[in-house]
This record gives structure tokens, C-alpha cells and sequence, in this order.
């Protein structure tokens, strides 16, 4: 049986490629999302190209009883999660800190941490059992560099940084690998997502320089998973070439 990886965030962008790729590489899947139509679809897409398992499941990462009982409830054939790649994530709104809106702010920390703490204290048991396993945190410069209007959203990925700082202690002693991605500017429905459906200032993120596909995230953290077991990466940082930080792109006038 092929080892299990769970994605949670995988009905777009930077999950929907990691479910991709670890599906071509072999590996059987457990797909979280809110979304469950683009979820099904994902798994027939992967079911009929790759010959894998796929488990849908309906999700939202900010209700601790909903993760706690979709865990509990998964088949015993599907509790041995090799991989968890804690993906689900967003931003909203780009206002200074006296502008901003308090609902944005809790989904934000409700989805960005509380959501990554959830899923990771419902499937951590499991690996401290089995004295292997691998997590990884999906970050982001805004972890690195605090940028103008960003505030909050920057607040969270730094958050993000150090929890996974402090599982990679805690865990070390059952041999459990935590990993830190950080991506720059990635052309995905993040920025839709953070102005709400505007999607002319939307597009405007990412003119005037080749940004980052989500492929090309994935491609970087299936490498990290695909590391012997003495290998772990644990702080890595990706952007674009045009991009030096969360505060600099090189644009083309």
C-alpha cells in the first residue's frame, strides 16, 4: 500500500498542485477543502490518471470539532498519514492596521493557525506512534519581512515560522521532520481572495515580472518530502528570481 499524504487547502493552487504531484510520484491522498464539487472532481482526475487512492473530505480547518471529528472518523485504512502538508490558508483585505477589518483579522488567525494547530494535533498522534512521519507548514515571506498594509496577514505566517521552530523541537525526539515552505509572489487565487473578487487589482500583483506557478511550489516541497529520513529541510524560502523579499519585486515598466 503507498504511503498516505493529506493536504489540507487542496481544492486550488498550491494544494491542488502538491495533490498532483505526490499522486504522480505514487502516493495515495487525503484532500481537505471547503470546496468538496472541486475536491471530487481533483479525485477523479487523480483516481483515472494516476491509479492512486483519493479521500475527499469536506473541511473547514477553523472548526476545531469538525477537524477533530473528520480525523477520528477517517478508515482505518486511511489513519497511517505519512505526510502533512498544512496548506490551507489566505489573506484579507491590505489595509493599515486603523483601517483594517476585525472579521478579516479572525479568519485570518482562525484559518492560518488555529486551523494549522487543529489538523496537526489530530494527526500527530499517529505519527509519534508509528516514530515517523513528516509536517510541513506552509509559510510565507510575509513570515520574513513585514510588509506595508500587511499587518495582520504577516502576523499569522510569522506565527506559521514559529510553531513550526517549536513542533521540530518538540517532535524531535520520535523522529517526526517539520518543514517550513515559504513561498514569494505566486500567481494562484491568493490575491482574488484578498480583495474579495476584485480581479483587476487582482491581476495587477502579478504584472510585469514572472511570478511563481503553484507547480513550482509543489515541485519544491516534493523534494523536501522526498529526502532520505536522516534528510530533513527545515526553513526554506522560495520566490521568483525578480523577487529579493516580501518588499521587493523587480518589475519591467
Amino acid at each position: 500500500m503507498a504511503s498516505i499524504v493529506c493536504i489540507t487547502g487542496a481544492s486550488s493552487g498550491i494544494g491542488e498542485a502538491c495533490a498532483y504531484r505526490f499522486a504522480a510520484a505514487g502516493f495515495d491522498l487525503i484532500l481537505t477543502g471547503r470546496r468538496i464539487e472541486r475536491l471530487q472532481h481533483l479525485q477523479q482526475q487523480l483516481e483515472s490518471r494516476h491509479g492512486v487512492r483519493v479521500h475527499a473530505l469536506e473541511l473547514d480547518v477553523r472548526s476545531r470539532e469538525a477537524v477533530e471529528a473528520a480525523f477520528r472518523a477517517l478508515p482505518a485504512e486511511w489513519q497511517a498519514i505519512a505526510v502533512l502538508i498544512n496548506n490551507a490558508g489566505l489573506a484579507l483585505g491590505l489595509q493599515p492596521i486603523q483601517d483594517g477589518n476585525p472579521e478579516d483579522w479572525d479568519v485570518m488567525i482562525d484559518t492560518n493557525i488555529k486551523g494549522l494547530l487543529y489538523v496537526t494535533k489530530a494527526v500527530v498522534p499517529g505519527m509519534i506512534a508509528r516514530g515517523k512521519g513528516h509536517i510541513i507548514n506552509i509559510g510565507s515571506t510575509a513570515a520574513k519581512d513585514t510588509y506595508p498594509a500587511g499587518n495582520v496577514y504577516c502576523a499569522t505566517k510569522r506565527a506559521v515560522e514559529a510553531l513550526s521552530e517549536g513542533m521540530r523541537i518538540d517532535l524531535l525526539p520520535y523522529g517526526i521532520k517539520v518543514t517550513a515552505v515559504h513561498p514569494g509572489a505566486v500567481e494562484t487565487e491568493f490575491s482574488l481572495v484578498r480583495f474579495k473578487g476584485d480581479a483587476q487589482r487582482a491581476r495587477k500583483v502579478y504584472e510585469g515580472f514572472q511570478p511563481l506557478t503553484a507547480g513550482d511550489v509543489a515541485e519544491v516541497i516534493y523534494y523536501c518530502a522526498s529526502l532520505p529520513a536522516h534528510v530533513c529541510i527545515n526553513d526554506l524560502v522560495i520566490t521568483p528570481t525578480a523577487q529579493a523579499n516580501a518588499h521587493f519585486i523587480h518589475k519591467l515598466s
